[in-house]
């Protein structure tokens, strides 16, 4: 039986946050191509395309999320989608603006409130205009096995930015299952926490950094303990949504 679309009301229990890089000038190719016969085609399959993003630090870099209800579903969908006819007519096309596309983390929602749908607002139509919106992405990276960096951000962190007026679009950790579908590589061995926040504009986002930094909780409890925890200096990615992108 081929897979079904993505139930909007379903909870996407995987992610996958992709990074991508080009080759170089070749971004705009890639959005305009993606964007335009990409998107509805590999959500027909049974997956739902979340964010795609322009990277503000690399102009040859592409980020983008997509979601499945299970890794079962994950699996049934890619190998639907990379098998059918959509991408043997544009994966080519796709293929030849790519230097690395195997810069891949396989995550679960960080938190179960059930807020983290396949159903957000209608999607632009293509050609639609970039927003002006400023999204914002940081990693974490914590000791293979332990909880604790994780429960830090899950439980002390996350409520800080609601306080400080920053709800995450996002938050994700690591899935640990195994890779359903090998064909694309995932990175292996990783503990990482990843929260999406959304701002005006990366003013808004510095204000908020500020504010967040300044709060007693997250400067004396928190960020230290988050730093203690961490096996690396934190990663933030400084994202500009594309016109089709659902995460603004």
């Amino acid at each position: 039986m081929p897979p079904v679309p993505t139930d909007p009301a379903r909870e996407l229990a995987v992610i996958e946050l992709r990074q991508y890089t080009l080759r170089p000038g070749r971004r705009d190719d890639l959005i305009e191509l993606f964007d335009r016969e990409l998107v509805e085609t590999q959500e027909e399959t049974g997956m739902a395309v979340l964010g795609q993003f322009r990277d503000l630090d690399d102009p040859d870099r592409f980020v983008w999320l997509r979601g499945f209800p299970d890794m079962a579903a994950r699996r049934d969908a890619l190998t639907a989608f990379y098998g059918g006819p959509v991408w043997k007519r544009h994966g080519p096309q796709a293929n030849a603006t790519m230097s690395d596309s195997d810069d891949v983390l396989l995550l679960r929602p960080l938190t179960h409130d059930g807020s983290f749908r396949a159903a957000p607002p209608a999607r632009p139509r293509p050609g639609t205009p970039a927003p002006e919106r400023f999204v914002s992405a940081t990693l974490w990276s914590f000791p293979p096995g332990r909880d604790e960096g994780i429960a830090l951000v899950r439980d002390g962190l996350l409520p800080l930015l609601r306080d400080t007026g920053a709800a995450p679009l996002a938050a994700f950790a690591t899935e640990t299952a195994p890779n359903t579908f090998p064909r694309l590589p995932v990175r292996s061995g990783e503990n990482v926490a990843v929260v999406l926040t959304s701002h005006p504009d990366e003013n808004a986002h510095q204000r908020h950094l500020t504010a967040l930094r300044a709060h007693p909780v997250a400067r004396d409890e928190v960020l230290p303990g988050i730093e203690r925890e961490e096996t690396a200096a934190p990663v933030t990615l400084r994202l500009a949504p594309t016109g089709r992108s659902l995460m603004t």
